[in-house]
């Protein structure tokens, strides 16, 4: 049994697994172990940035695999060690682990919602796992917009999430939604107008799944250097650099 949350606010960052109600991640030549270390670098991403908003708890969840267990030791041990921008109580004091059954996505999300509310968090955030590039200032505006509403979500352009949140409690039973649906935004957001609920979206952006949005990503990482940002996707840029270079001496 999990301890009680020390912190009204909490994000919980859900692993996604590689084939996931519709989408997966596909980067070509980038597979085997080389697209499991880009994932590794996806999630311990997302964890830093997380990581740096001193009043909320982080919540790793993962399904309750030998495979996800090894990812999760490697990300957990990884972070562990970190000292430039990570502070050095975070792991303990701030940072759990909880195991899920292998379910739909729509379920697990449900049941993570749930494990929050039940912990006695006041606002839950949840971010996947394929979304390295959300900078510490979107994770802020979301943090900010659910503090004054019932919901928050970030819309991806095929009509997904990067990001959902929602506060109080859980307005909506997500496992009755269709997740592989291209209409499941709107589904969700109109199911929150029925019970006449508030909620806040964010900008547009993206889940790195495919080759297009990894090239994105790595415009994006670049513009983030330029701009003074050295944290967001920095794991994902020092991958990104191995794999390439790996990739040039095979076809040498």
């Amino acid at each position: 049994m999990s301890p009680k949350k020390k912190k009204n606010t909490v994000i919980a960052v859900c692993i996604q697994e590689p084939q996931e109600d519709g989408s997966s991640m596909n980067f070509g030549a980038i597979d085997g172990d080389n697209l499991r270390f880009l994932h590794q670098a996806f999630i311990t991403d997302t964890i830093i940035n997380a990581s740096t908003f001193q009043e909320t708890d982080i919540r790793l969840y993962y399904v309750d695999s030998p495979e996800r267990k090894k990812l999760v030791k490697i990300v957990t041990d990884y972070i562990t060690k970190q000292t430039k921008d990570i502070e050095p109580t975070f792991i303990k004091e701030r940072f759990k682990k909880v195991k899920l059954e292998k379910e739909r996505w729509g379920i697990r999300i449900e049941k993570l919602f749930d494990d929050c509310f039940k912990q006695g968090y006041e606002n839950v955030l949840v971010i996947g796992s394929r979304t390295p590039t959300v900078s510490i200032e979107m994770i802020n505006s979301a943090l900010e917009l659910l503090n004054d509403s019932d919901a928050v979500f970030g819309p991806t352009p095929e009509g997904r999430y990067y990001i959902i949140g929602m506060s109080g409690k859980q307005h909506l039973l997500l496992s009755q939604f269709d997740w592989k649906s291209p209409t499941i935004y709107h589904d969700v957001v109109d199911g929150l107008k029925e019970k006449g609920l508030k909620w806040k979206e964010l900008d547009i952006w993206y889940c790195v799944e495919q080759i297009e949005e990894l090239e994105m990503a790595i415009r994006d990482i670049n513009q983030l250097r330029l701009q003074g940002d050295e944290i967001t996707a920095h794991e994902t840029e020092k991958v990104l650099e191995r794999i390439f270079s790996k990739l040039e001496e095979q076809d040498l």
